[in-house]
């Protein structure tokens, strides 16, 4: 694992970063204030970690439920399962206690934090509408918890009136009285009146699957490694008349794509031929301390992100309780800083297979709802006129074997593959901060009992984690590993 000198892990603030912008932020900034604070890491890893002002991890209420059910578990010294408990709210606290759930100590394969933070997993993910396929009407019905008999109703409208529909109900008007007004209300020229009388729920999924964006917006598209998918829009918006740019970002340096993707230079040079920004090492969790998004604010009508990693650890799989909190940050404050960016009405689409352990596809749901970024679709990725892409893994495996090459992504079939399709619709009210999943402690780092740590003790066990503490410190700053 690579390691920077202890000037990456220096004191970060939001000074110099506008006002308006600083929401944007202040949570990649908490998230290395945890980690920095950590009077272990200062004790073992000297001047590299620096103390500064307590950033509290655990409420008080929610540490007396945590030591209850270690206690009630017999598991009162288990670090890693402490960790995972910690990172629960209270009323989440209160059903694990409450529902009889143990963690099985004998499991052969899993820990007792594996299997919890897979309980935790499935438990919210029950409250979700699922991961796989869901059509306009069905993401409408949840969204507003509308009963079935809702369901024919909306089936059977057209374009027009559907789209007004899902437009114009607020949770509080009488869903007849404005069925009836859309009906007699007038297609608007740019979205109902094409094909106003189709039928609705059809008509809005093509648009979805045909990629008709605001043609005027520029569009983000972030995470792009080889660019290949930014190069499949450029094509897409040119050939449809788009006068709006194409903003495409990579999380490595330009060298390091040159190491990677043969390609890389005449991929940029097409994109830039027509009239593309290709920006590198932008960190879409920290956009707003990027000079190349300055006077971008709510500029962006369509945003991109195809199957969205917070990196792999060796000996680690990607839900390990250790390294899974780094996904869900990456969705949690992904859609945090879109929110200066996308302008109101403008679209964001995550790509990710809907079976994946890592970044879960609950994490992309609902850390964009939470941002106000409603849910309007899930499509089947391969129903998408922009599936065709060069698929890369965005590290250096790519620079010996590609994806599509006769492999997949470990287990996860394409079929499952599902694009997360959102609106933006602010409120204009001021959201709570964000919140963000707890990354481990030091110590909590140094006690763990398996993936690359199984077997050791001593020396080495402390050195592997002084090294996965500094990774992490160093991704928190936006530097990539991997």
């Amino acid at each position: 694992m690579a390691e920077k000198p202890d000037e990456e892990d220096e004191e970060e603030s939001d000074e110099g970063v506008q006002e308006h912008l600083k929401d944007a932020v202040a949570g990649t900034l908490k998230l290395k204030r945890l980690l920095s604070e950590d009077e272990d890491a200062f004790a073992k890893l000297g001047s590299s970690v620096k103390k500064r002002r307590t950033v509290e991890r655990c409420g008080p209420a929610e540490q007396a439920k945590v030591t209850h059910l270690l206690t009630k578990w017999g598991s009162l010294d288990d670090v890693l399962l402490r960790h995972v408990l910690e990172g629960l709210k209270l009323p989440e606290l209160d059903i694990l206690n409450n529902s009889g759930y143990l963690p099985d100590k004998f499991n052969a394969w899993k820990s007792c934090a594996d299997l919890t933070a897979m309980h935790i997993a499935g438990m919210r993910e029950r409250n979700t509408a699922g991961g796989g396929a869901l059509d306009a009407i069905a993401a409408f019905r949840f969204n507003w918890k509308l009963d079935g008999t809702t369901d024919p109703i909306l089936r059977k409208l057209s374009h027009k009136d559907l789209r007004y529909v899902l437009t114009h109900y607020d949770g509080e008007r009488d869903l007849p009285s404005l069925i009836q007004e859309a009906v007699d209300s007038e297609p608007e020229v740019a979205a109902t009146g094409v094909a106003a009388t189709a039928p609705g729920c059809t008509a809005l999924g093509r648009f979805t699957r045909l990629e008709l964006i605001d043609p005027e917006a520029d569009a983000a598209v972030f995470g792009d490694a080889n660019l290949s998918f930014a190069l499949n829009l450029v094509r897409h918006r040119k050939a449809l008349g788009h006068v709006g740019r194409v903003i495409a970002t990579t999380f490595e340096s330009l060298e390091v794509l040159r190491e990677r993707y043969a390609e890389i230079d005449e991929t940029i040079a097409e994109l830039e031929k027509d009239f593309s920004e290709v920006y590198h090492e932008v960190d879409c969790t920290r956009i707003a301390v990027h000079p190349q998004f300055k006077d971008l604010e709510g500029s962006l009508g369509a945003v991109y992100y195809n199957f969205p990693h917070a990196g792999a650890v060796g000996g680690f799989f990607d839900g390990h309780p250790l390294v899974n909190w780094r996904h869900e940050n990456l969705m949690r404050l992904f859609f945090r800083a879109l929110r200066a960016y996308v302008k109101p009405g403008g679209i964001v689409k995550v790509a990710s297979n809907q079976g994946a352990v890592g970044v879960r596809y609950s994490y992309i749901i609902c850390s964009a709802v939470e941002n106000e970024f409603r849910h309007t679709e899930t499509m089947p990725f391969l129903q998408w006129s922009l599936h065709r892409y060069g698929r890369s893994y965005g590290d250096r495996r790519d620079t010996y074997r590609r994806p599509d090459e006769g492999e997949g992504y470990n287990v996860q079939r394409a079929e499952k593959d599902m694009v997360y399709t959102f609106i933006y619709q602010p409120t204009g009210q001021a959201l709570a901060p964000q919140d963000i999943r707890l990354p481990p402690t030091f110590r909590t780092i140094e006690a763990c009992p398996d993936g690359p740590f199984d077997g050791m003790s001593g020396e080495s066990r402390k050195n592997l984690a002084k090294q996965l503490y500094r990774r992490f410190m160093l991704e928190c700053s936006g530097t990539h590993v991997g």
